[in-house]
């Protein structure tokens, strides 16, 4: 699902928030990185740039390609590989900082995915991840999902609650002998209501599938519905549009 729409316009949006989550990892030349869910690299080019040595990790083809030109266009060296966030295809202890950014918070299984995290992270390393937060725009949008999609025959946790503190520290519970936690806001910028509307449905994955699966009347009231989330949410008041979303910096220390 997520090499539908115009990913690179996303990931530009989020980029800052990646750099500044590596601002906070002390990354040094030749430190061994690893980005996993890395979508087209946003971690990984900000931690090269660095001078560190990094590998890129995501389950998408896709977005593997679109990283791996993009890291080639920077005159980045770094290592880009098909892998889930569930089952990692690395050694133990590989890197010195495993980090995730906006990715491994959407895999299925989230005590998978922290075990793994940890797995491949030495022993005095750092686990670094920025987890968006049910608080805000993007995770009212999630719940519209929700209401619109079809029931799964199983359930499964929230990729929001990543972005809940207690939760994060209960997952890291045994893996993790420090955990430092930093909330943070992404805000959203547009021109206006239609232009917000036009770039969410360009761009944005899960309302592509919706669009492609749900009856055309149902669509269009899903179409409603967004756009007047958008406007209960605008933190604007000049006609442009403001959308803001809570999300969580994570810094952990493996249990020596």
């Amino acid at each position: 699902m997520w090499a539908q729409g115009d990913y690179a316009a996303v990931a530009q949006m989020l980029e800052p928030h990646a750099v500044k989550l590596a601002g906070l990892c002390d990354i040094g030349p030749g430190m061994r990185v690893l980005d996993v869910a890395a979508g087209n690299g946003n971690f990984a080019l900000a931690a090269a740039g660095q001078g560190a040595k990094v590998t890129a990790c995501d389950l998408t083809p896709r977005m593997i390609e679109m990283g791996r030109a993009r890291s080639e266009a920077a005159g980045l060296d770094i290592e880009w590989i098909e892998g889930d966030a569930e089952a990692l295809p690395l050694p133990d202890g590989s890197f010195d900082l495993v980090a995730s950014v906006f990715g491994a918070m959407f895999a299925p299984q989230p005590q998978l995915v922290a075990r793994e995290l940890f797995r491949v992270c030495r022993g005095r390393g750092l686990v670094a991840m920025a987890n968006y937060a049910p608080e805000g725009f993007l995770g009212s949008m999630s719940a519209l999902f929700t209401r619109y999609s079809n029931p799964l025959p199983y359930e499964l946790p929230s990729p929001f609650e990543w972005g809940e503190s207690a939760v994060v520290k209960r997952r890291f519970a045994g893996l993790a002998g420090e955990v430092e936690v930093q909330p943070d806001t992404l805000t959203m910028r547009f021109d206006s209501v239609d232009a917000g509307m036009e770039f969410w449905e360009r761009t944005n994955a899960p309302t592509i599938a919706l669009r492609m699966t749900l009856p055309a009347e149902r669509y269009l009231d899903f179409q409603r519905d967004a756009r007047r989330l958008m406007e209960e949410m605008n933190a604007s008041r000049d006609g442009r549009l403001e959308l803001d979303s809570s999300y969580l910096m994570v810094l952990a220390r493996p249990v020596t």
